[in-house]
């Protein structure tokens, strides 16, 4: 999107008349006396600053009456008032830690407070944190950094190879909010269907945002709804841009895993520019290009090229001796032909991302302040699925493929976001007007594949298509907002009280746009009088019945008020009034409070309601895709909530499962901590939290043909397997998170900073509530019951075990002199998987907790130039392998039924894929260095 009026705008107000101003100039030194380059230089309540040089010195245009806020990291934040002095000396304190940055997030005072003054848990990660490790982007760099938050990439699972799943507390991708400078941020266009964690789920690509234009990064652990609206069930992620940079920085890095796959290149660049002392622009970019990995084990189907489908023996081997005879034979085929039995791809997808951003502030006359912020990136991205063996005719065309294919689906991601607003004091409050547009795109490109429906003959292997546009997915949200804010003091009995209100208005907008004809159409080839595979295999593209254009708007209203009710006790209430075009309205509410004990120690707590709005994608999503199910290729047709087949109630003459329209899931949110600061090295926070939900959304399991309601709904349409989503599940949350710091001097020139910092939490389902009578009265025994289908064991476990129930995070700092050694190691607790059908629960595993531990050491070698070398993962840590059964064999031939060869006796696809992504990945020892440049 384009916006034309951005530059005149910049170009205007530069031109606007300077008010009176004098110069001040001064010097930034350490603690220890030597000059601290880089540190910013700010007038308070506004946006006019600049950053010391080489030797610590700064110049400044600002008001006679200004106060300077100077700020460094790794030292306390001070402020000085100006008092029409010229010149300003300052030394700086050595801080706790980052973690007690003055933090705004969570609350909307007009000033903000540090982290361990606020009456709800944030963390805080800082610039410097970002770019400390081995981690290339927001998701993998939280993940290491905060307890509570967890991504991990997944592999062969479409769209989510592309847009990993993220959570905060144990909790779903959809029920965090993601703000950027304090503005809400819109969504992935992608709704997770496959078999991962965050199933069912729409989350926001945190990729997108270079890192290079990140100042900081504030995780509010807190439910905040009543502040910030729907998705914050589980807490915030505010991203806030750099605005204080000057000159150019810049920094190129490489890495690779220890088996010399994952190769990763980056290059960064970030510009801050001086708006003749009334402003700022920042611009930031990047490119990232990242390889991918591959921990594929070899293939156990006996017969490559002459078994039945699978790789099966054929039912005609009745005898072991014919077996052997036949492995033998097929054996020879397949020295011949080249066949690799490592024949599917296991890891991470290969991406390329090319990302700009902005962010931008303007003081005009008469006190108005413009500001602006936003990018757009573009990435492209290469994955695989499962691999069709030539002995899989029904899936392929062995006129092209005689070998048997492996098919890729190719991502394109557009992002566009663009943040505009002004801001001036109005009678005493501060108001802002502003408007916040976002857009996200998802196409897929499908190639090295086939549609096997389509005529074959040798005549046609030119003509045949092997790649295919398989069409799109956009999400589109446009923000605006209006707030008033005013901070009284000494207001009757109250030392101070903020108020806070306004209003916003919201549009979001959902599409699918279909593929190409080839891609989803039943060419009515037969094979053996069987029917063959539709569309384009592995990813079938969009078909026209699934194009879907919708849109809703979403009309709200809060207040905020804060008070230091007395010197130590602190007072935090909100509401917020919501209605949706679509399904209604939803009242929020938040009471917070922090007491102080003693100096230095407090109780804090916080107690509230929340909710989360449906997601367009989860009301209108539709398609038909290709997935294995214990090995075998079915055809699953996912629904929209609004479809015949999910919302009739069932009748013979028009059958459907009767499930009601989504509405929204409701939360109550509990709190209680404990804030330490014992002098001014050490501090400690540890806050207890329960979460419950209401109606929580989920996808449903797949249901089959093999009910006999099931194959009567879905009657002759071309597709073995369904589901949908429905409000099914209440679920409770309950954890604790800890966060230690200690920053010790040596000496002079060194100081070592020590960080403990932990997550626990279980989440459990505490009732399943069908709104469906026919899924509810369902006598059918067995799995393919509705009511177990509809939310079955597997799709328990993975919403309460599928993510890490803890993560415990211990790091070391050691800095002297021009050097820095870090060290960092991660705890990921266990996780499970469960099989849907109860009676192999025998598959059911446990995977173990692991600790991954990463080591930097760095250099600047002068003010300009920056080194790091590191390695994440330096044990070569790999999760535990998935469970193979005995009989999954590529030797077995074996003849007895009890003995014979059986891949779906274990979850392991053929004894290829056997490990779980969802703790830390499985990519092992991976190597890196970063130079940085200041310009």
């Amino acid at each position: 999107m384009k916006h034309p009026l951005l530059v005149p705008l910049f170009v205007a107000t530069a031109l606007a008349a300077q008010a009176q101003k004098i110069t001040v100039t001064g010097r930034v030194l350490s603690t220890a006396g030597e000059a601290q380059p880089g540190a910013t230089v700010l007038e308070r309540g506004t946006t006019n600053g600049t950053a010391t040089g080489a030797n610590g010195e700064f110049s400044l245009s600002v008001a006679p009456t200004a106060t300077l806020t100077i700020s460094a990291i790794g030292f306390a934040t001070q402020t000085i008032a100006v008092q029409g002095r010229p010149r300003i000396d300052v030394r700086l304190v050595a801080s706790a830690t980052d973690l007690s940055d003055v933090v705004v997030t969570g609350s909307r005072a007009t000033e903000g407070r540090s982290n361990i003054l606020t009456t709800a848990p944030v963390d805080v990660i800082s610039a410097r944190e970002i770019k400390a490790f081995a981690q290339t982007d927001v998701a993998q760099v939280l993940t290491y950094v905060a307890p509570s938050f967890q991504s991990s990439r997944q592999s062969i699972s479409d769209g989510t190879d592309f847009v990993d799943p993220a959570s905060l507390r144990g909790l779903g991708p959809d029920q965090v909010l993601v703000l950027v400078n304090g503005k809400r941020r819109h969504n992935s266009a992608l709704v997770n269907i496959n078999g991962t964690v965050g199933r069912g789920s729409v989350g926001t690509d945190l990729n997108v945002i270079p890192t290079a234009s990140i100042k900081r990064i504030e995780v509010l652990r807190d439910g905040a709804a009543a502040l910030y609206g729907s998705d914050a069930i589980a807490g915030v992620i505010n991203i806030q841009l750099k605005d204080d940079s000057v000159g150019v920085q810049t920094s190129g890095y490489y890495g690779q895993t220890i088996e010399n796959d994952g190769k990763t290149e980056q290059a960064d660049v970030n510009i801050g520019l001086g708006l003749g002392g009334r402003g700022f622009l920042d611009i930031s970019g990047q490119f990232l290009n990242r390889g991918y990995t591959n921990r594929a084990f070899a293939d156990t189907a006996p017969l490559i090229y002459l078994g039945a489908n699978g790789g099966q023996y054929p039912s005609s081997a009745t005898t072991e001796q014919a077996r052997i005879d036949l492995k033998n034979q097929d054996n020879a085929l397949v020295a011949a032909n080249g066949f690799d039995r490592v024949d599917i791809r296991v890891g991470q997808s290969s991406s390329r991302n090319y990302g700009g951003y902005l962010n931008g502030g303007y003081r005009l006359n008469g006190g108005y302040e413009l500001y602006v912020g936003g990018g757009a990136s573009y990435r492209t991205g290469r994955g695989p699925g499962f691999n069709r063996l030539p002995n899989q005719p029904t899936q392929s065309d062995l006129n092209i493929y005689p070998n048997g294919f492996l098919p890729f689906i190719n991502t394109t991601i557009y992002d566009q976001s663009a943040i505009t607003g002004i801001r001036k004091s109005f009678g005493g409050f501060d108001v802002d007007l502003s408007n916040t547009f976002g857009r996200n795109e998802l196409d897929y490109q499908v190639d090295g594949s086939i549609n096997a429906s389509l005529p074959q003959a040798p005549s046609l292997v030119n003509v045949n298509p092997t790649s295919f546009y398989a069409g799109k997915l956009a999400f589109l949200q446009n923000t605006t907002n209006l707030g008033f804010v005013r901070k009284f003091r000494d207001l009757g009995p109250l030392a101070t009280l903020n108020v806070a209100f306004g209003g916003e208005f919201r549009v979001d907008n959902f599409q699918i746009g279909r593929g190409e004809y080839a891609s989803y159409i039943n060419g009515g080839r037969l094979y053996n009088n069987a029917p063959t595979a539709s569309g384009s295999q592995v990813f079938p593209g969009y078909q026209p019945q699934d194009e879907v254009n919708k849109s809703r708007t979403n009309l709200a209203g809060y207040v905020d008020l804060e008070s230091d009710v007395t010197d130590r006790l602190l007072v935090h209430v909100a509401g917020r009034a919501e209605r949706y075009s679509d399904f209604g309205g939803n009242v929020s509410g938040q009471a917070g409070a922090r007491f102080s004990i003693v100096e230095g120690l407090a109780l804090r707590g916080s107690i509230g309601n929340g909710f989360r709005a449906p997601s367009l994608q989860q009301r209108y999503f539709t398609n038909t895709s290709t997935q294995f199910v214990s090995g075998v290729a079915n055809q699953v047709l996912t629904v929209n909530n609004d479809n015949p087949i999910v919302r009739n109630s069932f009748t013979s003459a028009q059958p459907g499962f009767g499930v009601e329209a989504l509405k929204q899931e409701k939360s109550t949110n509990y709190s209680a901590g404990i804030t330490a600061s014992i002098g001014r090295q050490f501090t400690f926070t540890a806050d207890a939290y329960q979460i419950d939900i209401r109606d929580r959304i989920v996808l449903s399991s797949q249901f089959t043909r093999t009910n006999p309601l099931v194959n009567t709904i879905l009657g002759s349409l071309a597709v073995s397997r369904v589901q949908f989503f429905a409000n099914a599940v209440n679920t409770r949350t309950q954890g604790i998170d800890v966060v230690a710091n200690e920053r010790l001097p040596l000496s002079d020139k060194a100081r070592i900073t020590l960080t403990a910092a932990a997550n626990f939490n279980k989440t459990e389902v505490t009732n399943f509530n069908s709104t469906s009578s026919t899924i509810n009265n369902d006598q059918t025994a067995g799995t393919t019951n509705l009511q177990n289908t509809l939310f079955d064991r597997q799709q328990r476990t993975r919403l309460e075990n599928g993510n890490p129930r803890s993560k415990i995070n211990l790091s070391a700092l050691l800095n002297y002199g021009i050097f820095g050694l870090e060290a960092r190691s991660v705890r990921f607790g266990e996780v499970q998987t469960a099989d849907a059908d109860p009676t192999r629960s025998f598959l059911d595993q446990t995977y173990s907790a692991k600790w991954i531990t990463d080591f930097t050491l760095s250099a600047q070698f002068t003010k300009q130039v920056g080194l790091t070398v590191g390695v994440n993962n330096i044990f070569n840590v790999y999760p535990d392998k998935i469970y193979v059964n005995p009989r999954n064999n590529a030797t077995n031939t074996s003849v007895d039924p009890n003995l014979s060869y059986n891949s779906t006796l274990d979850n392991s696809n053929r004894g290829r894929f056997l490990y779980n992504p969802n703790q830390f990945g499985f990519n092992g020892a991976f190597y890196f260095t970063r130079l940085s440049i200041l310009l």
